[in-house]
């Protein structure tokens, strides 16, 4: 597996993006459950895209998006269906906080995932991402379950 840091609109990303739209589509029966504004290139700090072997073939994404000069959120990770299990989503989220704690000196990183997304829930929890209260956009929605990361 190769990662390779990317343009937001690159079309590897755009078709990881689309993918994890369509599935996230089937799991909440709602083509818009994205309860706050969705990234753009614009507010995206870092995206970052894995491919296969042959550095070609796409399989993960995951992006940063900068709150303020400490903190960060993770944004559109997504692994595509036949690679899950194989150490991907954990390689782009090392990844991530590398960079996030490293390059951008911040201390801390919080995400949102749905209740629905048991696969995500497990990564973050294994990882050493702790639950807190929804926040932003978060707060009042049924679905989303927000985590936080103390970089050291």
């Amino acid at each position: 597996m190769i990662i390779r840091e990317a343009e937001w609109d690159d079309p590897a990303g755009v078709t990881l993006r689309t993918a994890q739209r369509a599935e996230l589509t089937i799991r909440y029966d709602d083509p818009d459950s994205e309860p706050g504004p969705a990234p753009t290139a614009d507010d995206m700090t870092r995206f970052l895209i894995a491919f296969d072997d042959d550095a070609v073939t796409p399989i993960a994404c995951g992006g940063l998006r900068g709150i303020d000069e400490q903190h960060g959120e993770i944004k559109r990770m997504f692994v595509v269906a036949d690679r899950r299990g194989a150490g991907v989503a954990t390689a782009v989220l090392h990844e991530l906080e590398r960079i996030a704690r490293d390059e951008l000196g911040w201390s801390r990183l919080v995400l949102e995932t749905g209740n629905r997304q048991p696969d995500a829930i497990r990564l973050y929890e294994r990882e050493g991402y702790v639950r807190v209260p929804n926040f932003g956009y978060y707060a009042a929605s049924d679905y989303s379950l927000c985590y936080e990361l103390v970089l050291r």
